[in-house]
């Protein structure tokens, strides 16, 4: 597999991050290599957040993506997509939350973006808004095949508590089932 390169952004607290952490963790347990770089460009709750995760057979040498590079990019605030869209590669994937992102004629044109709601699929049909991050790693996973699904759930399961096991497996189900809807549509 070449480098995936992958960015997920919101605002402080809003849980999208824990992605990042679990796709380099399942990464790593498979014998490959992940790296996890955050950036909070505030510490109040609220100012906007990336992390960027890069997924190798080979070893890392540099953590940071460069402008350019990335290949998914998923976002959950306009704040943040408006300071990190940029960094996506011409005709790379962008998914966004359609109830809080509000792209540009531009963007469409640069970007293939898919309209997700990940918070409403996250609080109402998951029930749990903290399964946010969970919905967000399987669209990114369903869209950019980058981990073994079953690597990936398991080592998601040993990063949350156990009393949010089930919740966070439904949570997984429903990103693949919109990831592959939302891919479908723009086939």
């Amino acid at each position: 597999m070449a480098r995936t390169l992958m960015r997920f952004t919101g605002v402080g607290g809003q849980g999208v991050l824990l992605a990042g952490e679990i796709f380099a963790a399942a990464k790593i347990k498979l014998g490959g290599h992940g790296l996890k770089t955050a950036t909070y460009t505030s510490q109040v709750r609220g100012g906007p957040t990336v992390v960027d995760i890069t997924l190798d057979d080979d070893e890392i040498y540099y953590p940071y993506a460069n402008d350019g590079e990335i290949n998914f990019m998923l976002s959950v605030a306009q704040v943040s997509f408006d300071l990190f869209k940029d960094g996506v590669q011409e005709g790379g994937i962008i998914v966004i939350d359609p109830n809080l992102i509000t792209p540009t004629a531009e963007d469409r044109k640069k970007w293939t973006i898919h309209e997700i709601s990940i918070i409403q699929i996250a609080k109402e049909e998951v029930g749990n808004v903290i399964t946010q991050s969970v919905v967000a790693l399987a669209i990114a996973n369903t869209m950019m095949d980058a981990i073994d699904r079953d690597t990936l759930i398991n080592t998601m399961l040993s990063k949350v508590p156990p009393k949010v096991h089930e919740a966070n497996k439904v949570a997984f189900d429903l990103g693949e089932k919109y990831a592959k809807e939302a891919m479908l549509a723009t086939a």
